[in-house]
């Protein structure tokens, strides 16, 4: 019976563990997403780039997102095609989009992150570009 105990406890506090290790990156459950309107890109289109922008972010220990926007078709220009397949030379990307977002820097940190701590960044760029058909590559952020 008590190695049963044993058992028990050594598994709900190893339960406790991993939950606790996934709650430390970046929250993106509750962002509003703003589609916007495009002649480019179904809803599905942007779904499958917002996903890869959400995983880069729940890496972001402590951050987390209230919004993230479409920036419109304009954003999808030749020039910035150019400059997608400039930062990744020999990919041969055909498509890029753009995305902003808001969201919130951890409280308090170790010290480790560049995050200006307890504060709410805005209008905070994606850029993500991908061949015809293909996946979505996120390629850089910032403001």
């Amino acid at each position: 019976m008590k190695k049963i105990l044993i058992c028990a406890a050594l598994i709900l506090a190893l339960i406790f563990a991993l939950s606790a290790c996934g709650s430390a990156g970046g929250k993106t459950d509750d962002a509003v997403i703003d589609y916007g309107s495009s002649e480019l890109y179904s809803q599905q289109d942007m779904d499958e780039a917002i996903a890869a922008i959400e995983k880069e972010f729940s890496t972001w220990k402590g951050c987390e997102l209230h919004s993230i926007r479409y920036a419109g078709d304009d954003c999808s220009s030749e020039d910035n095609i150019r400059w997608m397949n400039q930062l990744n030379e020999g990919a041969g990307y055909t498509q890029c989009i753009g995305f902003v977002s808001d969201f919130h820097s951890p409280v308090k940190g170790d010290g480790q992150d560049a995050w200006q701590y307890d504060t709410e960044y805005t209008d905070w760029q994606w850029w993500l570009a991908r061949t015809d058909g293909g996946a979505w590559e996120l390629l850089t952020w910032g403001y």
